[in-house]
Parts: structure tokens; sequence; C-alpha cells
């Protein structure tokens, strides 16, 4: 039986119409005004560049405005605060987003936190990943909250399932085994220095690959019959995982690109409605 594709781009199409009209009928609302997210750049890199654009053209997509605040490369910590501190105030304002990564002469988990938690509807903050571990309502972390809405449409079972999470990053790896593990999930967390890692990996029913490496997880790694999630991409549209050797073997994947990544932005635009309809509410 063929592998199912995991198609991110359809679904986060599929969503982005139902955005439209949440985001239409909060305009119509008495005084209603239209839902900004606020995107912070800091520096020059042209793939974190590229990654803001595509946020603010599905705002736009959905009716909602952006807001753009780009930092020199030589900003402070401080400085940055200070930014976010004005966002955190301003009432127009219902989510931010601080793009990562950041200069290195910058506190970046200091920016995270900065971040009201009404407002952070990237799932990046401490308290924001606490609540969301402990079962309260909290705004889950972009990609990995995006990959279960792609499992459960898929109806890809998780419960009793062993996943293995390969990845410790505070905004996916860590987060995405939370999730698994209150979904029922047996979870285990891997890293680039984990021993006998292809051994692991092989145990698997459903693989997510969140280390930030070009396809450090070989396909001979993954068993027949696995479902495998990429979380990578990198030059040469390439994940954290070898598809090639293992699309035919697999029982559902996600494709790099169109898998992933639309459903990272998906999120985000969805938190931010969500948290618009709380600031109306």
């Amino acid at each position: 039986m063929a592998a199912v594709i995991l198609d991110g781009k359809t679904l986060s199409k599929q969503i982005e119409r139902s955005l439209a009209e949440r985001v239409a009928k909060l305009k119509e609302r008495p005084g209603g005004r239209t839902p900004v997210l606020a995107t912070v750049l800091v520096g020059d890199d042209p793939a974190s560049a590229t990654y803001v654009k595509m946020k603010g053209n599905a705002c736009r997509r959905v009716g909602m405005a952006s807001k753009a605040v780009r930092l020199g490369v030589e900003t402070t910590t401080d400085e940055l605060l200070a930014e976010i501190d004005a966002l955190n105030r301003d009432p127009d304002v219902c989510g931010i987003l601080l793009q990562h990564p950041v200069p290195p002469q910058i506190d970046e988990r200091a920016g995270f936190e900065r971040i009201a938690v009404e407002k952070d509807v990237d799932g990046v903050t401490c308290l924001g990943f606490g609540r969301m571990t402990m079962g309260v309502s909290a705004y889950g972390s972009a990609t990995p909250t995006g990959i279960m809405t792609l499992l459960d449409h898929h109806r890809i079972p998780i419960e009793g399932k062993h996943a293995v999470v390969v990845g410790r990053s505070p905004i996916l790896g860590k987060p995405m085994a939370m999730l698994l593990l209150a979904r029922d999930a047996t979870v285990t967390i891997c890293h680039s220095r984990t021993r006998n890692l292809p051994e692991i990996v092989r145990q698997a029913d459903l693989v997510v690959g969140a280390v930030g490496k070009p396809e450090f997880i070989r396909g001979e790694w993954i068993g027949d019959g696995a479902v495998v999630v990429d979380a990578g991409y990198h030059p040469g549209k390439v994940g954290d995982i070898e598809l090639s050797a293992v699309a035919e073997r697999c029982a559902a994947y996600t494709p790099v690109p169109g898998g992933v990544g639309p459903m990272t932005i998906a999120t985000l635009i969805a938190q931010t409605v969500e948290a618009a309809e709380a600031m109306a509410a």
C-alpha cells in the first residue's frame, strides 16, 4: 500500500479559508478591529527575512494585518526588550512573533520571556510551555501544534504508539514530546548525542525529525510501516530525515517542502485569530 502523504500545504489552505471567515466576523463587530500580528526581526539573516515575509503574506490572505519591526544586527538585548514592551502595550497587536535566531549578543530567551503570555501566539514562553505541559489552556508552540493538527486531520493513531522525537529544542523537540505524551503516546526523546540512536529510531511507530541537521536521520534507521514527520528544512529542499530512502516503506510521511512548514504558519495565524477573539470578548 502506498504511503499516505501528510500534505500540509493543502490543509493549511483549508485552515486559512476558515480563518478568513473568523477575521471577517471580528471586523463586523461594533468597533471591530483588524487583528494584527507583530513580527520582530533582528539582524539581516536572509532566511529569517523570508520566513517573516511568508508570515506577513499569510496574514493578508486571511484579512489580518501584520506589523513588521526590523532591528539592526547591532541591537542590544535591552533595545529588543523595549520594542517588545511597546508591542505588549499596543492594543491593536494581538500576537507577537520574535523570529529565531537572533544575533549572538542578544539573550534570545529574555526576548521570548518578555512577550506577554496572552500575545505569545508562537508558544515560546516558559509560562506558555508550562501551562501546555500541565494541560492548562495556552497557545502551543506553533510547529508542534501544527504537526498534531496534521496528524489528526489524516487520522493518524497516536494513543499507545511509540513515538521517537529526535531533537530537544525548547520550541520544537520538547513541546512536541509533551503534546504526544498528552495524547497517550509512549515518547522517547533523543538527540545527536544519543547512544544507539539507529536502534531506538527503528523501534518507533512514529518518528519526528527535529534535530536541525540535514538528513541526519537515515532512512535505514526507520522501520517498515512507521509514520515519518520531518520538521526540518535545509538548502537543497531536504529535511532532517532521508525521506527518499523511506518513502516507499513507511505508512505516512510529511513531504519537504509542503509538509510541516505550511502548518507552522497556519498555526501561528490561527492562534493570532484566537487571541484577537479573546481580546474582543
